[in-house]
C-alpha cells in the first residue's frame, strides 16, 4: 500500500465524513505530519503549517499540483472537517489570531500523533480503539481552547452573541456596544455577520416584517439594525480590509433590499481616522460616517443637506 493509501486507511478508520475520504484529505494529512514517501510513520513530526506550505510539500513530494485557490477548498472541507474529528487543532501558538488571517496555522493535536505514529505497528490497533472511544472529548476540549478567545456580546434583548478573534469582529462589537446607545439607541439587532461565520446572528420574525429575503446573507452589510419608532434601517458597514459603503455597494444594497420599504440609512464604520483617510474616495453621498475612536460624532457626506434653508 502507498503512502497516500495508507494516510487514507488512516482517515477512513477514525471516522472522518466520507466527503473527506479522498487523495487531497489523504495529502493534507500527510503534509501535517511532514511524512514524505519514504519516511515511516513512527517518525511523523508534530509541526504548525500554513495552507500555502501544505500545497508546497504536496507538488514538491507528491507532484500533485493545487492550483492557490484550492487553499480555500482545503481549508472549507478538509482542515475544518479534521478540526471537528480532533485530528488538528488551530492557531495552538496564537489562538487570539483572526479566523481569516494569511498567517493561520495547523497543527496535529497530541492524541492524533500518538496514533499515527503507531501505524502498522503492533500497538495501532489499540492506540486507534482509545483515540476513537475519547474522540467526542477531544474535540470538546480543542473547543473549550478557542472559546476563550471569544468575543462575547450580550443584547439588549438577552442573546449572547460569539465572535471569533480579529480587529474587525472587535469594530462590529463597538458598532452594537458604542455607535447604538448614542445614535440608535432604540434600534433592535437583526442581523450581524462574522469573519469565520458570515451568519452570526439574524432575528428570521423581524427580517420577514421588513421583506427582507433571508437568502439575501451575503449581500447584506456586517450590522443591520431596525428602529421601529423612526422606521429606519441602518446598513453598517464595518471597514477593516473590506470596503467601505461606496456608490458601488450603495447600488447592490438598493436591489437587494427593494422588496423592503423601510428608510435606510447607510453608515460606514471606522475603527479610526487613518483607516477612514484610506477610503474618503470611495464613500458615496448621501451615507454617514462613524468612527470608533471618536465614538461621539457622526460624519454626514452631503454638506447641502445642512443648508436646504438657504
Amino acid at each position: 500500500m502507498n503512502r497516500i493509501k495508507q494516510s487514507l486507511d488512516v482517515l477512513i478508520k477514525v471516522g472522518v465524513p466520507r466527503a473527506q475520504q479522498n487523495e487531497r484529505s489523504s495529502l493534507t494529512l500527510l503534509a501535517v505530519l511532514d511524512l514524505k514517501q519514504a519516511t515511516p510513520w513512527s517518525l511523523a513530526k508534530k509541526r504548525i503549517i500554513r495552507i500555502h506550505d501544505i500545497l508546497v510539500f504536496i507538488q514538491k513530494n507528491y507532484k500533485k499540483k493545487y492550483a492557490e485557490n484550492t487553499r480555500e477548498t482545503i481549508r472549507r472541507q478538509t482542515l475544518h472537517q479534521f478540526e471537528q474529528a480532533g485530528i488538528v487543532e488551530r492557531n495552538s501558538d496564537d489562538p487570539s489570531r483572526p479566523t481569516n488571517s494569511p498567517n493561520t496555522v495547523y497543527n496535529i493535536t497530541d492524541e492524533a500523533w500518538a496514533l499515527v505514529k503507531s501505524y502498522g505497528a503492533t500497538h495501532w490497533d489499540k492506540e486507534l480503539h482509545e483515540f476513537v472511544t475519547k474522540k467526542g472529548r477531544l474535540v470538546e476540549k480543542y473547543e473549550k481552547r478557542k472559546d476563550k478567545n471569544l468575543i462575547q456580546l450580550k443584547t439588549t434583548a438577552g442573546n449572547l452573541i460569539k465572535f471569533s478573534p480579529g480587529k474587525h469582529n472587535v469594530l462590529q462589537v463597538r458598532i452594537i456596544k458604542e455607535l447604538v446607545p448614542r445614535f440608535c439607541s432604540k434600534a433592535k439587532l437583526v442581523y450581524v455577520g462574522d469573519a469565520a461565520n458570515k451568519l452570526l446572528f439574524e432575528d428570521q420574525k423581524l427580517l420577514r416584517k421588513l421583506n427582507i429575503p433571508i437568502t439575501k446573507h451575503d449581500k447584506l452589510p456586517d450590522v443591520v439594525l431596525y428602529d421601529e419608532e423612526k422606521n429606519h434601517l441602518l446598513l453598517i458597514e464595518a471597514v477593516t480590509s473590506h470596503g467601505p459603503i461606496s456608490p458601488k455597494r450603495q447600488v447592490e444594497l438598493i436591489e437587494a433590499l427593494k422588496g423592503c420599504k423601510v428608510q435606510k440609512i447607510y453608515i460606514s464604520a471606522f475603527p479610526d481616522f487613518h483607516e477612514f483617510k484610506r477610503h474618503t474616495d470611495n464613500i458615496a453621498w448621501e451615507t454617514e460616517v462613524w468612527i470608533a475612536s471618536n465614538p461621539d460624532h457622526m460624519i454626514h457626506f452631503n454638506g447641502p443637506k445642512f443648508f436646504s434653508a438657504y
